[in-house]
């Protein structure tokens, strides 16, 4: 079996999963880790090169970006304009089409593919609701999403001035709407209402009920453990009062890394440009041969 050769780009909480999976992966091999300070070399990297740019590592065929959401595009353009294939976990829902625009272009020029907002929502999520939708064309689907720790809001609370330590938990009420309970600790010299009128006026909690509290210390509240539910109710043909249920109770950062490392090996069979995890056939994320797979699965 090829093994493919990835670079992962960023080792944060879902940097580190990823490295798990590509090590379990029978198909894949780990051409090296970018990160910003490439002289920062945990034990569990001393048998990989790490850098601190991906021009510096060698035969790289796809970059697993486990970079914040807004720093995806920008890496994204620049590795897929060296003909490397790229995916990502971009969570921001209403900027995806857009980025899937941009990004197919310089896939196109560059004979590269790019698989976005592949994580468990958008991702993973967006894939059941497609089935589901299918299943039942005439409905409601509601997504409701913990209690647990969302990665992306707690990355963007942490770039918010004076945030020294943040969790940003996502709590369901019912038929699709959150609260958003956020955890900080403050720099010295910083003010707390100041902060936390920012961190609610950010496009991740703007349109949310999201409550800020300060506490002595974030470490002592994290926990990655996230969930999902997600129900339609509706009309199969003409036929109503069709109920399906999905439910999930993850780690996060683990299951977002998964699902990088499996559309990374579905990016070898697109055709250059961008797509979401909805525009890829199933299979094509599982490694093996194709009619034993069929045969097991169908």
């Amino acid at each position: 079996m090829k093994k493919f050769r990835a670079a992962i780009v960023g080792y944060g909480n879902i940097g580190k999963y990823v490295l798990d999976a590509l090590q379990a992966a029978p198909d894949f091999e780990v051409a090296g880790v970018v990160r910003r300070n490439a002289n920062d070399v945990p034990d569990e990297l001393k048998s990989y090169d790490v850098v601190d740019c991906i021009t510096k590592l060698k035969d790289v065929d796809v970059a697993v970006l486990a970079t914040p959401t807004r720093s995806v595009e920008a890496f994204a353009k620049q590795i897929l304009a060296m003909g490397i294939n790229t995916v990502d976990s971009y969570d921001i829902h209403g900027g995806i089409v857009d980025l899937r625009r941009e990004l197919a272009a310089v896939g196109k020029a560059n004979n590269s593919v790019a698989i976005i907002s592949a994580g468990w929502d958008p991702g993973s999520d967006s894939v059941v609701r497609a089935l589901l939708e299918a299943m039942v064309p005439k409905g409601i689907t509601y997504t409701n999403f913990g209690p647990g720790m969302s990665m992306g809001h707690t990355v963007a609370v942490k770039a918010i001035d004076g945030v020294e330590a943040a969790l940003s938990m996502t709590i369901p009420t019912g038929t699709g709407v959150h609260r958003r309970m956020v955890y900080i600790e403050v720099k010295p010299g910083f003010d707390f209402n100041t902060v936390a009128a920012n961190i609610k006026k950010d496009e991740y909690f703007v349109h949310d009920d999201t409550h800020v509290m300060q506490v002595e210390s974030v470490e002592n509240l994290l926990d990655m453990g996230h969930g999902v539910n997600l129900s339609r109710k509706g009309v199969s043909g003409k036929t109503q009062n069709q109920l399906i249920d999905f439910s999930m109770r993850i780690n996060n950062p683990a299951l977002t890394a998964q699902v990088l490392v499996s559309v990374a090996r579905a990016s070898f069979k697109q055709q250059p440009g961008a797509y979401t995890m909805i525009e890829l056939p199933m299979i094509d994320m599982l490694p093996g041969d194709r009619e034993d797979l069929i045969r097991r699965l169908v």
